[in-house]
């Protein structure tokens, strides 16, 4: 019952802040920077919800083994989302920083995230079993890996050259997401206890978030001086 009770107040403050913050974003931003900002936090809130929710509700029913199915297909969505949520990460790069040309590299943030979604399809996930096969857990998570490296490369890069005071942490927010994520898709069949790093690995999502809301700040009061 602490669990349920932790669990689900975290929960719902990390889904009604990403959502909030994100959905005010879209609406009151007028910078198009903005705007790609609050749907990237918005479509973390929306996506983690499909995983969180039935999460909450296992806790404080019958428990994870029982709603297996509508846990698995949450995962699957967040998957997706989360994917998709990292390709606009790359698209706020390439804006904030006026990045030119590029081709190969905005062809390769595509590919992998085609390829990334594409291996979430496969049946062979067993999204609706209890206990998911550990090779396409590893699989799929090869190009969202290849993703997050890139994202802090290209992030750390240009944020120093910039001195970007908004997004000088981003490459560090990033890693730690990808750092406290990792484990727990190698390890937590084995070791259900390392699932709680899944805390610390939203904590640093919720860092990502600050920052576009930071930028929305910006962006306010510098249309309130003009």
């Amino acid at each position: 019952m602490p669990q349920a009770i932790a669990e689900t107040i975290f929960d719902i403050l990390y889904l009604s802040f990403a959502l909030i913050a994100g959905l005010t974003m879209l609406v009151k931003g007028k910078n198009p920077l903005v705007k790609k900002a609050g749907l990237m936090a918005a479509l973390l809130g929306a996506g983690d919800s499909f995983h969180l929710v039935p999460r909450c509700y296992a806790l404080w029913t019958t428990g994870m083994e029982a709603n297996a199915a509508a846990l698995g297909i949450g995962k699957f969505i967040t998957s997706v989302t989360m994917t998709i949520f990292y390709l606009i990460l790359y698209y706020i790069w390439r804006d904030r920083y006026q990045i030119k040309g590029r081709k190969s590299l905005t062809a390769a943030m595509w590919v992998l995230s085609v390829l990334r979604i594409a291996f979430c399809l496969l049946p062979q996930n067993q999204w609706l079993a209890y206990r998911q096969p550990l090779m396409f857990g590893v699989l799929r998570n090869i190009p969202f890996a290849v993703m997050g490296i890139i994202i802090i490369v290209i992030f750390a890069q240009e944020a120093k050259k910039a001195n970007d005071h908004v997004f000088r942490f981003m490459p560090l927010a990033v890693a730690l997401s990808f750092g406290f994520y990792l484990p727990v898709v190698l390890f937590s069949g084995t070791a259900p206890a390392v699932g709680a790093l899944m805390i610390p690995k939203t904590i640093a999502y919720v860092w990502i978030v600050l920052m576009g809301w930071k930028l929305f700040r910006q962006s306010q009061v510098q249309e309130k001086e003009h």
